[in-house]
């Protein structure tokens, strides 16, 4: 079955490469890289990806799940490490996973590790 997989990462230009939890050596043209290989696996195996890169701030993270979910249905949204990793980021995860809870109750929810494995993470919960 195909399935329309969602990608949420940080904005990479607006990413702390320097801070605790990153991958050693990681810039925002990698991780775009990483995303695009990610959802070009996708596509490749028959399956609709897009990618959202959202601000670091909490209420327009929010808006921007908010508004992607309510204009498509996913199946399964990827919600990218760079949100979740560093502690410092804690608030602005919990506000990624609300707003996809809330926005889209039906759709499976996965966590990559890299921005290249993200297409990995999706195909854990496609036809679960």
């Amino acid at each position: 079955m195909a399935a329309r997989v969602l990608i949420v990462g940080q904005d990479p230009d607006t990413v702390d490469y320097a801070a605790p939890g990153i991958i050693p050596g990681m810039t925002a043209q990698k991780v775009r890289a990483g995303m695009s290989a990610s959802k070009a696996a996708l596509e490749t195996a028959g399956h609709t990806c897009e990618i959202l890169e959202v601000q670091p701030d909490p209420p327009g993270a929010q808006a921007a799940i908010q508004a992607a979910l309510a204009a498509q249905t996913y199946d399964v949204v990827v919600i990218g490490a760079g949100i979740r990793n560093p502690p410092p980021k804690l608030l602005l995860f919990e506000t990624v996973v609300n707003a996809v809870m809330r926005a889209a109750p039906a759709a499976r929810i996965a966590f990559n590790t890299r921005p290249d494995d993200s297409d990995a993470a999706a195909l854990r919960w496609v036809d679960r």
